[in-house]
């Protein structure tokens, strides 16, 4: 049966879930305070690169099952469920969820309410926001029929609408029998055999969001602190992460050694669990050591490339390949690039840069760097060429033509995308991470 669903909150999360409801059949309104993003969808035009993102929204508008407004009280009336999914940043000074937008969204789907509705946190949030959210419900409009329930994303940026239309799990928290009726009714187009949903306690559903972030932040560190190893000792990080990768207790996925984690969820999702278990005295010490080891690395890949150089960049040219965290996102919150650049001008470097999607991102937090059209404009006459985002288009450069850019022939693979040998065939000296 098609559901009234709302998403109050039209950024990363909100759009993709509300694109994707409107794929399955239900009818979806998306809700945003800015006027201007709003008018833009209204126009076709998506604010964020996800692969696949606009024509799914172009095909759900077209049905006349997507619509976007900024009329949040018109939206939520009448509504089967009302997804909260705004920001929740980490908050200046402390690190903790910023709850502001959380807050404030509820009052206004509170103000609204008609008739039973599911009101459901999809903003990554800390344990117990369930009970603020249905608190705050009661203060504005003790006359409301509604539940609150848990249902945290685990969508990947550059894999969103696989994710969600494929996942591996879809977590419900809450023990509303109505609430749960409803929620098993929205996602049951998933259910193709087995279903998907895992039903359990709004606090449990909450918590298991941070903890696998916190999980897959703790693997990636790992991977790397080990190929710091493999350097000292002279052995190859790529076949010690297969080595133990095959091991199906580890699994091979975040084992890829690198310049650190970045983007929208660990870096806030780390800190906002070290809060919570901070102010439950319960302390975290692997996941401290996990944002310590992160924070100290991505300068530390900074410091790798000026060694790789000689030693000192200052006057030298420095060509980066790759801004945004990852492929396929032109997301540029938390990306290594930033510190490793910022490291290299502190050092008196140069920085020329080429990113298929994010350079206009990355305009806004980064001074004094030089963008181009395309990879080998960016690397002309550099006395360095690093790899810092594994883009596809960076996987198959032309060697050839990258020795002839080149002042110096330098290559520094953050990522290890490349063969040694393929390289230095080149005449290329080759830096990686691990090996």
């Amino acid at each position: 049966m098609a559901m009234k669903l709302v998403m109050v909150g039209s950024g990363y999360v909100g759009l993709v879930s509300g694109a994707c409801f409107a794929d399955f059949g239900h009818q979806v309104t998306c809700v945003d305070k800015d006027a201007a993003k709003i008018a833009a969808l209204l126009d076709g035009i998506i604010p964020i690169y996800e692969p696949g993102l606009d024509k799914l929204v172009a095909s759900g508008a077209a049905s006349g099952r997507l619509a976007f407004t900024t009329d949040i009280g018109a939206a939520v009336a009448g509504a089967d469920a009302v997804f909260i999914a705004v920001g929740t940043p980490s908050r200046r000074g402390d690190g903790h969820a910023d709850m502001v937008y959380v807050h404030a969204a509820t009052r206004e789907i509170a103000a609204a309410l008609t008739g039973f509705t599911v009101i459901v946190n999809k903003s990554t949030v800390p344990v117990g926001t369930g009970d603020d959210v249905e608190r705050l419900v009661r203060e504005v409009n003790p006359q409301a029929d509604f539940a609150v329930v848990s249902n945290p994303e685990f969508l990947r940026e550059g894999a969103a609408i696989d994710d969600f239309k494929r996942p591996d799990r879809v977590v419900i928290g809450g023990h509303d029998e109505r609430a749960l009726a409803v929620m098993r009714e929205i996602y049951r187009p998933l259910a193709l055999g087995r279903s998907p949903l895992i039903e359990m306690s709004r606090r449990a559903a909450e918590l298991t969001k941070y903890a696998g972030n916190a999980f897959l932040a703790t693997k990636i560190t790992f991977i790397n602190e080990m190929a710091d190893l493999c350097e000292k000792v002279g052995a190859d990080v790529q076949e010690v992460a297969r080595g133990i990768g095959l091991d199906n207790r580890i699994g091979a996925k975040f084992l890829h050694a690198g310049p650190g984690y970045g983007g929208s969820c660990f870096p806030k999702d780390t800190l906002a669990l070290l809060k919570t278990a901070d102010d439950f005295a319960s302390p975290l010490r692997i996941v401290e050591a996990v944002v310590t080891v992160n924070d100290r690395r991505k300068r530390a890949m900074g410091r790798k490339v000026i060694e790789a150089a000689g030693g000192d960049v200052r006057g030298k040219t420095i060509a980066i390949l790759g801004l945004a965290f990852k492929p396929n996102t032109d997301d540029m919150r938390d990306a290594p690039s930033i510190a490793i650049i910022q490291t290299l001008q502190d050092a008196g470097a140069l920085i020329h840069a080429y990113d298929p999607k994010s350079m206009d991102q990355a305009r806004a937090v980064l001074d004094a760097v030089v963008y181009f059209a395309d990879p080998y404009a960016a690397m002309a006459g550099a006395d360095a060429l690093v790899i810092a985002t594994e883009w596809d288009e960076f996987r198959a450069l032309d060697l050839a033509r990258v020795k002839a850019q080149l002042r110096q022939p330098l290559l520094v693979d953050l990522r290890n995308i490349y063969p040694r040998e393929a390289v230095e065939r080149h005449a290329l000296e080759y830096v990686a991470v691990g090996r």
